[in-house]
């Protein structure tokens, strides 16, 4: 939290200058992008660890175990440690996804 958002480069970067660089202006776009999503991403992240935070801080004795079926999380943890669900039932709640195709670039955001 303390690094705080991913700083979004400028459309410009003389502010004196008028009118805009045609060949720039794609990559500006695309690093503005990418820059958006990608606080969009630790926001969402951040969300998620907090909620964890209070799961533990709430109820510690239940911590660590899905919130579905009751089993142990396991080794999940260790790579999120916001996580919510057991492999099986993480993987049922994900399965909903796999037969779908993709039609269009923005079909899952």
């Amino acid at each position: 939290m303390a690094e705080g958002d991913l700083t979004i480069e400028p459309g410009r970067k003389d502010d004196t200058a008028v009118g805009v660089d045609d060949d720039a202006s794609p990559l500006v776009e695309m690093s503005q992008v990418i820059a958006s999503k990608r606080n969009q991403a630790r926001s969402a992240e951040m969300t998620k660890i907090t909620a964890a935070l209070k799961r533990l801080e709430e109820n510690p004795d239940e911590f660590g175990l899905c919130v579905e079926c009751g089993e142990p999380i396991g080794k999940r943890l260790e790579i999120h440690p916001f996580a919510e669900y057991c492999l099986e039932c993480q993987s049922e709640r994900d399965g909903e996804f796999k037969n779908i195709r993709r039609r269009h670039l923005g079909d899952f955001r």
